[in-house]
Order: structure tokens, then sequence, then C-alpha cells
């Protein structure tokens, strides 16, 4: 029997976006082939919006996928393979998890998770960092190469090629799929850390899209996971400290109608206390290994928002000086950026412009470059510049949210006029 859920497209897009993660490794573990495993989950999901509708969901979508994209990825190897009669089972990976003994002695069962499995595997070091990430957030995260071409700034032919070629070299280079030893996992963590964080930040940045609403959730899930297997990292630590700080605002940072209130404006009544005080301790015991990283000084600056009881008593000195120091350990045109907003807290928008103009270039295709330009030029009282500026915001806003937010900004220029 059938609900009205069930036939909305949102909601059987969010349950496949879902499910996605757990489905792929299965089916990864099955077939040993990156390609296949990605086939027969489309196949599965391709049947799943036929059926779905008709027949109710099943009662555990990630297994009705698994069996369903293998049962439909052993019927292309037998017609492609004709009268070739198919290995004997006990050369396939059947569907109970293989490694999971491996695994127990390595950690002690906390490495039993298959999506954080599948996460070092795509980060392995036969290819190049960034095509590490890209390769993950595409087979894991499911994320389009726009998406991921978002992320990294570039465009998504170039994306495109990047996650192609990290697959040829996977398969030309016979990339064991199995769970790495201790060793192995230390020298990847780096690469799966960040894919981590820029799934959380996909989910982030969608605001209330209900395709991408889970993805913050997974993100810090998998942070637990990997604070488990690695419980003295103090970056890890921090990047989960990160999460939990900038997902506590989740309910304050749109209105009923999909519109993006900006921090200063939010109800922070409405911020989860229980994740703000689980972040500040993590950022507390991550401070006392006196190892400082990119994620520990993020985590640092979401902290002084979270301690903020009104937007007055934000310590916007000590942002830029964090800023400052995550420039210097970490350079980027974003991190600049983001420091630009707390320069024209403490010393005004026309300092907070200077900063930002030489980095015109590298962000031309960056919806918050010319979102915070636009703001910084409307503060100055340049309205003809800051409707330019808002104008390109609109032309690459990645969300209805975010053009929704720009548009506000012009009407406000409009009304001043």
């Amino acid at each position: 029997m059938t609900t009205p859920a069930i036939t909305d497209p949102d909601w059987i897009n969010g349950t496949l976006t879902a499910a996605r993660p757990q489905a792929v490794a299965a089916l990864l573990r099955y077939f040993r082939d990156l390609d296949t495993a990605e086939e027969a989950f489309q196949e599965a999901c391709l049947r799943a919006l036929r059926t779905w509708p008709v027949n109710g969901p099943p009662r555990d979508p990630a297994a009705w996928l698994i069996l369903v994209g293998r049962n439909a990825a052993l019927d292309g190897v037998r017609k492609r393979a004709k009268h070739d009669p198919l290995p004997p089972d006990d050369q396939l990976s059947d569907l109970d998890d293989a490694e999971a003994p491996l695994a127990e002695r390595l950690d002690n069962s906390h490495y039993r998770d298959d999506v954080l499995r599948l996460l070092f595997i795509c980060c392995h070091p036969e290819l190049p960092a960034t095509q590490q990430i890209a390769l993950a957030l595409r087979i894991v995260s499911g994320l389009t190469v726009k998406e991921i071409a978002r992320a990294f700034l570039v465009s998504e032919a170039a994306m495109e090629q990047r996650i192609t070629r990290a697959k040829a070299r996977i398969a030309r280079a016979d990339v064991p799929f199995e769970a790495p030893g201790p060793v192995e996992r230390a020298e990847r963590l780096g690469t799966v850390a960040a894919m981590v964080y820029l799934v959380f930040n996909e989910g982030y940045s969608a605001g209330g899209e209900p395709s991408r609403a889970g993805l913050c959730d997974d993100a810090i899930r998998l942070g637990r996971l990997l604070l488990r297997l690695f419980p003295t990292e103090p970056e890890i630590m921090g990047l989960l400290a990160l999460m939990l700080l900038q997902h506590a605002r989740a309910a304050a940072r749109f209105d009923p109608d999909g519109r993006a209130i900006l921090l200063d404006r939010q109800d922070r009544t409405r911020w989860d206390r229980e994740r703000i005080a689980e972040g500040l301790a993590l950022i507390d015991k991550a401070m006392r290994h006196r190892r400082p990283g990119a994620y520990q000084i993020q985590a640092a600056v979401a902290g002084l928002h979270a301690r903020a009881a009104t937007p007055e008593e934000t310590d916007w000195a000590q942002i830029d000086a964090l800023y400052a120091a995550l420039e210097f350990l970490q350079p980027s045109p974003v991190v600049t950026l983001n420091r630009a907003v707390a320069v024209s807290k403490v010393k005004g928008a026309e300092a907070a412009l200077a900063m930002i103009e030489p980095l015109a270039p590298q962000l031309s295709g960056y919806f918050h470059f010319f979102g915070a330009r636009g703001a910084f030029l409307l503060e100055l009282g340049r309205q003809q510049e800051a409707r330019v500026a808002f104008d390109r915001a609109i032309a690459l806003a990645n969300t209805p949210a975010e053009a929704e937010h720009i548009r506000a900004q012009i009407d406000l220029i409009q009304s001043r006029a």
C-alpha cells in the first residue's frame, strides 16, 4: 500500500542519495570495478524510480538497491560474455563483509564502516591528491561533476578529465579494493579528511535541498568514525568540531520560505547547544596537543561565533588573527576572502575591499566573492558598482537560496535609490 510521500520525487531522490554510499561500497566489493559498481547502482536507481511509486518502498532501501544492482550487473556480464561461463561463486565477493575479520583485528571493530573503507580505497596513493578527492566525491557521495568542479573552483571539463584519469589509473595499477592497513590509513588520512569536509560543505551550501539534506549528517558520522580510528589526532578533532559547530546553526539558517538568514540576523536560541558544547570541548582537547592545523583554526573561528550570545559580542579581532594564521598555514584566495569579512568588521569595508580586489582573477567564477564585494561596495555607498557585483553573484548562484539572498540586496539598493 502506498502513501503520498512515496510518489514524491524529492523523497525518492533523498532516499536514493542516502543509500548510495553503502550500496556502491557493497557493489564495489562484489565486482571489484568502479565503473561496474556505479553502473549497477544507477540501474538499481532507475528500477526504484519505476517500481517504488507503484509497489511502495522496500523496508531496507540500501539492501534492495544492492540486490537489484548486483543482479542487473550480473545480467550485463552474462550478455557481454555471451557463452562464456561466469567465474565460480567463490571467486566473487558475496554481500557479506569479506574484510570484517581483518578490520576487527586491526581496529577492535572500529573499522567496520563500509563507506569509510571505500573512502580510504578511493584515496589511494597511486593517484594525485586532487584526483583522490574528486574520485571519492563522485563514487562515494554521488556528487555531479558540476558540483565537484565548483568545490575545486575549476571547469566541468577539467574535472571530468580528472575523474576519468583517476579511474583509468586505478584500473591500470590493479589497485586492490580492500581495507588498507594502519600505516596506509595514516598516509591517506589527510585526503580522506578533506573529502569528508567537502561532502559536509556540499550539504551545508545546499541549504534545504532534500536531495542534499543528509550530507552534513553523513559527513559528521564519518568524522566520528575517523576520530575512533585516530583518537589522538588533533586535526580530526578539529574537523569534527568544525562540522558540529557549523551544523549547529542549521535550524536558524533559513526562514520558512527557504530564504537564507545571515549569521548576524539568526535567532541564536535555535542553535543546537548540544552540538556546540561537543564542538567546543573537542577544540579545547585538540589545542592541548599543541599541533595546530587548518581544521583546528577554522573550528576556533566557528567557536568564537558560537560563544557570542549576540552578534555585537563577536570577537572579530580574534577571528581576523585566526584567519591570518590560516593564511600562513594554508594560503588560499577563499581563506583571504573569509578574512576580509572579519577585516570589514574591525577596520571597515574599504580595507576589506582592498584586500579582496587582487583575488578577482582567481575567484572570477566564485559566487561568494561577488556577494562579499557587493556588500562592501554597498556599505561604502558605491551602489552602482555594488549592483554590478550582485548581478554577477546571481549568475553564479548555486542554490535558489543564494540567489534570493542577493536579490534582497538588490532590492535594498533600489529602495535607497
